[in-house]
């Protein structure tokens, strides 16, 4: 019987802000770049004061304790000043990416019942779109520039108290609602208490990552998506360290310099951007000497791109396991053994298993679902106002991810993909990743994703959809040349007997590759 450890336990009375005040000082907390070049830093003392006026202020608009609060912010310093004053003032954050729509915005305020939003002045367009009714709203905060009928955030801070005092927050407090950009249907609403967090800094943070306060350390996940909060967030400055944050677009170049300008100590990027970094022209170039740490989440990550980070700079790319609904539950740790291509083992042992649709355990070898124990503290409290479909995805002791792999002989998890991406074809049950992980060795391959194409005999057939590298033309000869290549390095059966070249690969707003949209596009042309 799994039994959870009293350090993930969090007291009574807690507020996640006490993992950031604990480390007031003069020290670093935030050093902040745009795509200009300008800097500019905040120390703990003055990030923990600016969130004191802020909480102030929230409350002197008679906004409680409970209360939802809709974010939509970017990389800014401010993001950090607004989310630390709403938990203080035990608000309710639903954290909201810059990129929805009227539509989604307006589902997130009325199925929260939030109270306010608050906004950076250049994200308000789309919530001033809103043709709906919000019943529930009544504040609208913006910072950055005064924007007509709404609060200006900076005003309610000028003659707000320095000292917060007023935090009555007991850890099965909500803290954060997190909604998942579904698939199917409306998105869900993933409800954190700060408990929650308690755990998340003490598994992710100290044991994955492996933050120590000396370092500089760089999440490049944008808020609006729980991995900001998970990292850039709780994460850095839950551990003392100091979080450098760049407000600028994706490139590989500049993202290769910055880590060399910043002496950057530990990173935390996406898979597609490990993938983009590794085929920049003249990699070896430049000096990352200075990280000692670097780590990848968000979907599997490509051996290939492993490799290749080991060999130019001597530090080898950790992959880690998690989802909105818990913390970082798989991965391989710091000096740990670790297999080149698994997801690595439990962070904490007897947290996660591989079960069948009943809950029970599978053979070693054998593929079944990511199942996570209920009991482990820093997993959602639940689907907010969806009893049943939280209900629905528990099963024997377990929770079901929806995600799944299998376990070797050593416990090293082997991930095999969504339970909807899994490609069955003439019986063969083949993961997607293990497909694209073969073509991303190929020179001429920048992105790829595999999924299920309908097919008369084989009831499935592979499908690749592939991004070419500059200087490389989607002839017949290089299909041919992909499938053979494709057939040295798994099983022939799993070859992608059709292959797509494409500009581009439709992804979700936090940069996961959207299998889904391109699956059921095949369904809906072998109609």
């Amino acid at each position: 019987m799994f039994e959870v450890k009293n350090n993930l336990i969090a007291p009574k009375n807690y507020n996640i802000t006490h993992e950031i005040e604990k480390h007031a000082s003069e020290k670093l907390a935030l050093i902040h770049q745009n795509e200009a070049g300008v800097t500019n830093t905040l120390s703990y003392n003055e990030l923990i004061k600016k969130s004191n006026k802020l909480a102030n202020g929230l409350y002197s608009l008679g906004l409680q304790k409970g209360d939802p609060v809709l974010i939509v912010t970017t990389r800014l310093i401010e993001s950090y000043m607004i989310y630390m004053a709403c938990l203080k003032a035990g608000l309710v954050i639903i954290p909201s990416s810059e990129l929805l729509r009227a539509k989604d915005i307006a589902f997130r305020l009325n199925h929260s019942e939030a109270k306010a939003v608050i906004s950076y002045s250049e994200f308000t367009k789309e919530i001033e779109a809103i043709e709906e009714d919000t019943p529930y709203l009544q504040h609208k905060i913006v910072f950055g520039n005064e924007k007509e009928g709404w609060e200006n955030l900076y005003q309610l801070m000028q003659t707000a108290q320095e000292d917060f005092n007023n935090n009555t927050t007991k850890s099965d407090d909500l803290a954060f609602l997190a909604y998942t950009s579904g698939t199917t249907g409306n998105p869900k609403g993933v409800a954190h208490t700060h408990s929650w967090g308690y755990a998340h800094i003490r598994i992710a943070a100290k044991q994955w990552l492996n933050i120590e306060k000396t370092d500089t350390v760089w999440a490049t996940a944008a808020p609006g998506w729980q991995k900001w909060v998970w990292t850039p967030f709780l994460s850095i400055l839950g551990s003392g360290a100091t979080g450098f944050v760049y407000q600028g677009k994706f490139s590989s170049e500049k993202y290769l310099e910055l880590i060399q300008e910043q002496k950057i100590n530990v990173l935390c990027c996406t898979p597609t951007e490990y993938r983009m970094m590794v085929k920049t022209e003249g990699l070896h170039k430049y000096d990352l000497s200075s990280l000692r740490s670097a780590v990848s989440a968000g979907e599997a990550l490509n051996r290939e791109v492993i490799d290749v980070f080991k060999h130019t700079f001597n530090i080898q790319i950790r992959d880690g396991y998690g989802q909105t609904e818990s913390t970082l539950l798989i991965g391989t740790l710091q000096g740990a053994e670790h297999k080149i291509g698994s997801m690595g083992k439990p962070i904490i042992e007897g947290t996660v298993a591989i079960v069948d649709e009943d809950g029970v355990p599978v053979k070693t070898g054998e593929i079944g679902n990511i199942a996570i124990r209920k009991e482990l503290p820093a997993l959602f409290n639940m689907y907010y106002k969806a009893p049943e479909k939280t209900n629905r995805s528990y099963k024997s002791d377990y929770f079901f991810t929806g995600d799944r792999a299998s376990k070797d002989e050593d416990g090293f998890y082997w991930f095999q993909g969504r339970s909807d991406d899994v490609i069955i074809s003439s019986g063969y049950t083949i993961g997607p990743f293990e497909i694209e992980d073969a073509l991303m060795k190929h020179p001429a391959v920048v992105e790829c994703a595999a999924v299920a194409s309908p097919d008369d005999v084989r009831g499935n057939i592979v499908k690749a959809f592939i991004v070419l590298q500059k200087g490389f033309d989607g002839s017949d000869n290089l299909v041919k040349e992909l499938q053979a290549f494709v057939k040295q390095i798994t099983a022939p059966y799993k070859y992608p007997r059709i292959i797509e070249f494409v500009k581009s690969l439709p992804k979700t707003d936090s940069g996961k590759i959207r299998r889904v949209e391109l699956r059921n596009n095949e369904t809906a042309n072998s109609i």
